[in-house]
């Protein structure tokens, strides 16, 4: 289909993306950034594992090493407040890119460190890239996947979270068997140059150039997506897009929008939702190996038994995948926490207790089942509810109040650990679950099956 220069000043890009079909085009762009997604996630999961060899080797408290766990949620909360900001500022891709620069860099700095403070602060330098990296991932691709099948996408996405979280669990048995937690990060590094692959293949989002006036920079884009979606499918002719009258764009953009009265409620809703379902998680899982290992379990044994029970995210996030779309993203959020506190609290009690090792992992298995299929929900959800001028700075300040709650949870577990043990470890996860399932259900908006501006309206 052609437009003439006028025409497709009066077409929403938004509506010609719509309406193309799902082909090699969309699933090429999507394990790109899923990949990256991947990568960063890697780097991300690594302290579950190593946090326990770092508190050996520097002899620190359960205390400290709380702290030293959640120093790189500190630079991702700073870094998702800047990327949201600058995206919606400056564009999706560039600040994609600077992003894994930085992670990269960050990664290598934790290789060289001599002492838990330099490890901390690069640790923070680290968690910039990931938190600059992690929002911009599921913003980019919203933009570019039809409504129809978005949520699948977004969610088999973030399904690379407990992929990456098995991973380096099975990278660090191996490599802490022969070296030692250095050598991780260093591997944690390489794959920064992926970002050559961003550069060349990703375009900007031309949802984005629209929301900026740079229409015919859109109009560009778009087009070339489509000739590419009509050469994969052997197309002559794409389903027609009815010309429309497009309203002035808003004045604000970014941060102000997301404290508009149309918006306001949203924001809280998912502010909310991201900073107990992070707290909780990022509680329980930054600390599982060392809780595994202060209950006798080796070290290496400990790495093993952690990756078998994340294998249970697998499950987790594909269900999560179809259950956004089939059910909706409000009920397959809830349910996800729901059934996250119940099987963190039963794990609690398991773990607790003089139970065999399949016990332990089947209840560790289903919990983390209903935790990474909430991450899938969460990721898949977040960039929906924002309009393109403020997309990004949704998503980025949703991640970094997460963040907060990140930068907890860690630390409350190590100061709690004394007091109570592992059981009121566990509890305090599930409160956590089911305080950010009171605020989905009671608050939250449906999006399924809606297109962004549509959503936006």
């Amino acid at each position: 289909m052609k437009h003439t220069p006028l025409e497709l000043m009066r077409v929403r890009t938004g509506d010609r993306l719509e309406r193309l079909p799902i082909c090699g085009y969309h699933r090429l762009l999507f394990a790109i950034i899923a990949l990256a997604f991947f990568f960063d996630n890697l780097d991300l999961a690594m302290m579950t594992y190593l946090l326990g060899s770092i508190r050996t080797e520097f002899g620190l408290t359960s205390a400290q090493a709380g702290m030293l766990g959640s120093a790189s949620f500190v630079g991702m909360a700073i870094g998702a407040i800047c990327s949201g900001m600058l995206a919606d500022r400056f564009g999706r891709k560039p600040v994609f890119q600077v992003s894994m620069i930085i992670w990269g860099v960050g990664s290598y700095l934790c290789s060289t460190a001599h002492g838990p403070l330099e490890l901390g602060a690069y640790r923070v330098l680290l968690g910039v890239g990931m938190g600059m990296e992690l929002p911009l991932a599921q913003t980019l691709l919203s933009e570019f996947i039809p409504a129809r099948q978005r949520g699948k996408y977004l969610a088999l996405m973030d399904g690379n979270w407990p992929i990456a979280f098995i991973c380096a669990g099975l990278l660090s048995y191996y490599v802490l068997i022969a070296y030692s937690w250095r050598t991780m990060f260093m591997l944690g590094a390489v794959p920064a140059i992926f970002l050559l692959v961003i550069r060349r293949y990703v375009p900007e989002s031309p949802r984005w150039l629209e929301s900026r006036g740079r229409h015919a920079e859109a109009a560009e884009i778009v087009g070339r997506v489509e000739q590419s979606v009509m050469r994969r499918m052997k197309l002559n002719v794409l389903p027609e897009v009815k010309p429309v009258v497009v309203a002035a764009d808003a004045e604000i953009s970014g941060l102000r929008v997301l404290w508009s009265s149309a918006y306001r409620s949203r924001t809280l809703t998912v502010w909310g939702l991201w900073f107990f379902a992070l707290l909780g998680f990022y509680g329980l899982n930054t600390w599982i190996g060392a809780l595994l290992q202060q209950s006798g379990v080796g070290v290496t044994k400990s790495v093993l038994y952690t990756v078998y029970i994340s294998i249970g995210g697998i499950p987790g996030f594909l269900w999560a995948a179809w259950a956004v779309e089939r059910w909706g993203r409000k009920p397959a959020c809830v349910t996800t926490l729901v059934g996250g506190a119940l099987m963190v609290f039963v794990y609690g009690r398991v773990a607790g207790s003089e139970a065999d090792a399949a016990v332990l992992l089947l209840t560790g298995g289903m919990m983390q089942f209903f935790m990474f299929g909430m991450w899938a929900v969460l990721y898949t959800y977040t960039p929906e509810l924002y309009p393109t001028r403020a997309r990004a700075s949704g998503c980025g300040m949703a991640s970094t109040v997460g963040r907060i709650g990140s930068l907890l949870g860690p630390t409350l577990v190590g100061l709690i650990l004394p007091i109570a043990g592992q059981a009121g470890v566990f509890f305090l996860g599930a409160l956590c679950f089911l305080a950010a399932a009171g605020t989905v259900y009671k608050f939250g908006v449906e999006t399924r099956g809606k297109a962004l501006e549509t959503i936006a309206d």
